[in-house]
C-alpha cells in the first residue's frame, strides 16, 4: 500500500504506513549505502530542538499556538522513541544533513494534523545548516552527561576501593618492561584512578563548550528569515526541556563552519581511550599465566577461554575494551579530518562526524561499564606471587645506593644474576654490606616511601 506525495521535484510513492514525505522518500532511495542509520540520539536532539523553534516562534507571534503545540506533542513522543520507525535515513547523505532535517519536519508534520506544512512551520525561522550543527550539540552533550559521565564515576569508585584494599601490599615495580624498584599494589591502581579522575575533568570541562548552539544563524549564518533574538529563544526554551544550559552561539558564521567543539571534545574521549587501553594491558599482563606469565592478578572466570584447552581463562574484558579504544582512535581520525572540511560558509560532514562521536561515547560508556562489572569488580591479588618476585628482584639493590655507591651497588647485582645468587648472598659474598646492614637497608615497604609525609 502506497501513497503519493508531493515536494518541488515533483511526485513520488511513499509507503502507506510510513509518516515520512517526499523528500525523506527521495533520500532513502537515492543513498542507499552502507547499513548505518542516522542516530536515535540525533532524532531525539531534532525533537527536542523543533518542539523549542515551535514554541519559539508562537512567542514572537509567527506561529499560531495550536500549530505550535500540535508540533511540541509530536516532538514529544519522538523524545520517547515512539516513532522511532519513521526515521529510515543513513548516514551517508548529503554533508549538511538536509535529508535528516527534513525527515524530522516531515514525520512531525504528518503526525501533528493540524494543517501543519514541514517547510513554512517546523522549519520555520530555520534551515539545515543551522538545525543540524544544533542537533548535533543536543545529542552530544545528552549523552556525554547521561551516559559516559556516570560510568567515569563509577570506574572510579570501584578503583578507588582497590586503591584501599592494597594500599600496602607490595609488588615489583617495571619500567621498560623490565625490573624495578617496588611499590604497592594499591600506589599503582592509584595511578589507574587518577588517570579516570583526569578524564572526568577533561570531558566536563571540554563539553560545556557544546551548549553554544547555531541555531539562529539559518542559512550561512546571517539570520535571515529569523529575529535577532531567535536563537536565544531556542535556547532557553531547550533549557527549560533538558535542564542543560544551552546558549545561543556568539558568532554563527563559526557555529555553521566549524565543528571545533566537537573536534576538541572528542579528544578528550580519545584521551580516555588511550588510558582506558593502558589500564586493561596492565591488568591482562599482570594476570597473565597463571603458572606462566607474571601472574599477580587473578581475573574473574566469567566463560570457557578455549574450545580446545579445558579450563583456560582469558582477559576477554581487557580484550573487548582495548577493541574499543582503538575504534575511538580511529573515530579521533575521522572527526578530525571531516572537521577540517569547514569550506566558506559551511562544513558538509556533519552526518560523519556526529555518527563516529556518538559511536565513541556509547562504547566507552558501554565498555567501561563491562569493564567494571566483569572484571574490575572481581580483581583479585595474588600476594604469594608478588611476594616471591619481589624476593628474587635484583632492583633492592638501589637502596643500597645511598649506603655504598652505585658503582658498588651495580657490581652486585651482576655478581647475583650471573651465578644466580640471592641479592643478600652476593651483597655479603662482595664484602660491602654485612647481613645486618642488609636487613637494615633493604626495606621492601620503606621503599615505596608509603609513610612518606
Amino acid at each position: 500500500m502506497e501513497r503519493i506525495e508531493r515536494d518541488t521535484i515533483g511526485e513520488i510513492a511513499v509507503p502507506g504506513d510510513k509518516f515520512w514525505g517526499a523528500q525523506t522518500e527521495r533520500s532513502r532511495q537515492n543513498f542507499k549505502i552502507g547499513e548505518e542509520k542516522m542516530p536515535r540520539e540525533i532524532i531525539k536532539a531534532f525533537a527536542r530542538l523543533k518542539k523549542a523553534t515551535a514554541r519559539s516562534n508562537a512567542d514572537l507571534g509567527k506561529l499560531a499556538k495550536d500549530k505550535a503545540e500540535a508540533i511540541a506533542a509530536v516532538c514529544d513522543r519522538i523524545v520517547t522513541g515512539e516513532l522511532d520507525g519513521h526515521f529510515p535515513l543513513v548516514v551517508w547523505q548529503t554533508g549538511s544533513g538536509t535529508q535528516s532535517n527534513m525527515n524530522v519536519n516531515e514525520v512531525v508534520a504528518f503526525v501533528a494534523d493540524a494543517d501543519v506544512h514541514p517547510n513554512d512551520d517546523v522549519n520555520m525561522s530555520q534551515s539545515s545548516n543551522d538545525t543540524f550543527p544544533t542537533a548535533m550539540h543536543i545529542a552530544a552533550y545528552e549523552v556525554i552527561a547521561e551516559d559516559l559521565m556516570p560510568e567515569l564515576v563509577e570506574m572510579r569508585r570501584v578503583l578507588g576501593e582497590k586503591k584501599e584494599k592494597y594500599w600496602r601490599m607490595v609488588k615489583i615495580g617495571r619500567t621498560h618492561l623490565q625490573d624495578a624498584t617496588p611499590l604497592t599494589l594499591g600506589q599503582e591502581i592509584s595511578g589507574w584512578e587518577s588517570m579516570i579522575r583526569h578524564a572526568e575533568k577533561f570531558i566536563l570541562e571540554s563539553s560545556n563548550h557544546l551548549l553554544e548552539l547555531a541555531i539562529g544563524g539559518t542559512a550561512v549564518g546571517t539570520g535571515l528569515n529569523a529575529t535577532a533574538d531567535f536563537g536565544e529563544r531556542v535556547a532557553k526554551h531547550l533549557e527549560a526541556d533538558t535542564g542543560y544550559a544551552f546558549r545561543s552561539a556568539e558568532n554563527k558564521f563559526y557555529a555553521l563552519t566549524s565543528h571545533g567543539e566537537l573536534n576538541f571534545v572528542h579528544g578528550a574521549l580519545r584521551s580516555l581511550a588511550a588510558d582506558l587501553m593502558k589500564i586493561a594491558n596492565d591488568v591482562r599482563f599482570l594476570a597473565s599465566g597463571p603458572r606462566s606469565g607474571i601472574g599477580e592478578l587473578t581475573i574473574p572466570a566469567n566463560e570457557p577461554g578455549s574450545s580446545i584447552m579445558p579450563g583456560k581463562v582469558n582477559p576477554t574484558q581487557c580484550e573487548a575494551l582495548t577493541m574499543v579504544a582503538a575504534q575511538v582512535m580511529g573515530n579521533d581520525t575521522t572527526i578530525n579530518v571531516a572537521a577540517s572540511q569547514g569550506n566558506f560558509e559551511l562544513n558538509v560532514y556533519k552526518p560523519v562526524i556526529i555518527y563516529n562521536f556518538l559511536q565513541s561515547v556509547r562504547l566507552l560508556a558501554d565498555g567501561m561499564r563491562s569493564f567494571r562489572i566483569h572484571c574490575l569488580e572481581g580483581l583479585e591479588a595474588n600476594e604469594d606471587a608478588m611476594q616471591e618476585l619481589v624476593d628474587r628482584s635484583l632492583m633492592l639493590v638501589t637502596a643500597l645506593n645511598p649506603h655504598i655507591g652505585y658503582e658498588k651497588a651495580a657490581k652486585i647485582a651482576k655478581t647475583a644474576f650471573a651465578e644466580d645468587l640471592s641479592l643478600k648472598e652476593a651483597a655479603i659474598r662482595s664484602g660491602f654490606v654485612t647481613a645486618e646492614q642488609f636487613e637494615a637497608w633493604i626495606d621492601p615497604l620503606a621503599m615505596t616511601n608509603l609513610d612518606a609525609k
